[in-house]
């Protein structure tokens, strides 16, 4: 599916003209010249385009829909997968994907939210917000995983927690709760990336890790732009100001100093244009940091990862 953002559409056409190109030239008309002057052309646009991005040009982006979701990480990173459905309690929630795989031979847990591409895909996965039973079932399967004594990766990619009737008759904010008090007290490592969005408690649920990781243009923050400027200015289309003000993104989380441990590099252009070299970006991210992680012991693992989250904050007098 071609899909692309309003500001990447000079790029975009830039890039179609150098294709037509490659196809018209033959053996007897070569247009070789002109594809270098434009695949220069192009390349100095992409790094003006990408080298001055707004923040809500960076949310746009972190929506964008051929970006990687978690089972196109799995699948590009991870070998062996094996899913896991249902909360043994009320259903499964396909807006949360589940289950263990290896990493490099090594088994772990594997958790994530999984948005759709088109419509169909989009309203089964349910825009990748979860219910309740989305995150009881991550809590189970992370319990297996201490369990076996098997590190747990999370990829946090969603608007936030599915907000309807039925997902608040069933306990979203305890099923909430209740994940953030028990990963806070698992013996194995935990390590987080938010892939796209993270939203507010839908995306902290599965984050409260040993590190938290960003890809370079994903946003992290307490509620959606839109969301905010609804609030703040009763008009969602005020999003926009709203991204400026909030600070989500990767650069800004990391200049707070104690949120974040790794902004993961993208290639030029974003995750959506090369999802086998962004996977490997991040593969390369993990393993360092699940190396780190791996020489702490269980009760190590707990109190590095309770003065983590301490550190979050401070007071000033």
């Amino acid at each position: 599916m071609q899909f692309f953002l309003d500001f990447e559409k000079p790029l975009v056409e830039l890039e179609q003209k150098i294709s037509e190109l490659k196809s018209y030239s033959t053996h007897t008309v070569d247009f070789t010249s002109e594809v270098r002057k434009l695949e220069k052309k192009a390349n100095k646009l992409r790094d003006e385009i990408f080298s001055n991005l707004s923040r809500w040009q960076r949310t746009q982006l972190a929506r964008h829909i051929n970006r990687p979701f978690t089972l196109d990480f799995i699948e590009n990173i991870f070998t062996d997968w094996f899913e896991v459905h249902g909360d043994r309690n009320f259903r499964d929630d396909p807006a949360l994907v589940c289950g263990f795989a290896r990493i490099d031979g090594r088994p772990c847990c594997v958790i994530g939210h999984q948005k759709g591409r088109d419509t169909k895909e989009k309203v089964y996965r349910n825009f990748g917000m979860p219910n309740p039973e989305g995150y009881r079932k991550a809590l189970r399967v992370m319990q297996m995983a201490e369990q076996f004594k098997m590190p747990i990766f999370t990829f946090v990619d969603t608007p936030g927690a599915f907000p309807g009737i039925g997902a608040e008759e069933r306990g979203q904010a305890e099923a909430i709760a209740r994940n953030l008090r028990e990963m806070a007290a698992l013996t194995v490592p935990v390590i987080v990336t938010v892939t796209g969005e993270g939203g507010s408690g839908g995306a902290l649920a599965i984050a409260v890790g040993n590190r938290v990781l960003m890809m370079e243009y994903s946003v992290y923050a307490v509620i959606s732009p839109e969301g905010c400027a609804a609030i703040l200015w009763s008009d969602g289309a005020k999003g926009p100001q709203a991204a400026e003000a909030l600070k989500l993104t990767a650069a800004d989380i990391q200049s707070l100093g104690n949120v974040i441990d790794d902004v993961i590099p993208e290639p030029v252009g974003g995750a959506h244009n090369d999802h086998i070299a962004a996977a490997e970006q991040v593969k390369t991210v993990l393993l360092k940091h699940l190396n780190e992680l791996e020489k702490l012991s269980g009760e190590e693992l707990i109190e590095q990862r309770y003065q983590k989250f301490r550190a979050m904050s401070c007071v000033q007098e």
